[in-house]
């Protein structure tokens, strides 16, 4: 999920400090369609539990979601 969040992103690489420097931003659509397309992947039983799973993801790399 990383890699299509840094992709969706255009970013190189996460934060080193992800609770301090954002380097980028998604929207709630393009998370929604990474967790559609990794859903075999997770270990999430519905597409919300992989939509927060990615968000999380977002959120440690220092990628800001946006409605």
């Amino acid at each position: 999920a990383s890699v299509l969040l840094k992709r969706a992103a255009a970013v190189a690489k996460g934060s080193g400090t992800p609770n301090k420097d954002k380097v980028g931003k998604v929207t709630e659509k393009q998370v929604s369609d990474i967790a559609k397309q990794k859903m075999p992947d997770l270990n999430a039983a519905s597409l919300d539990a992989a939509i927060r799973s990615v968000k999380g993801t977002a959120r440690s790399m220092g990628i800001e979601v946006v409605a």
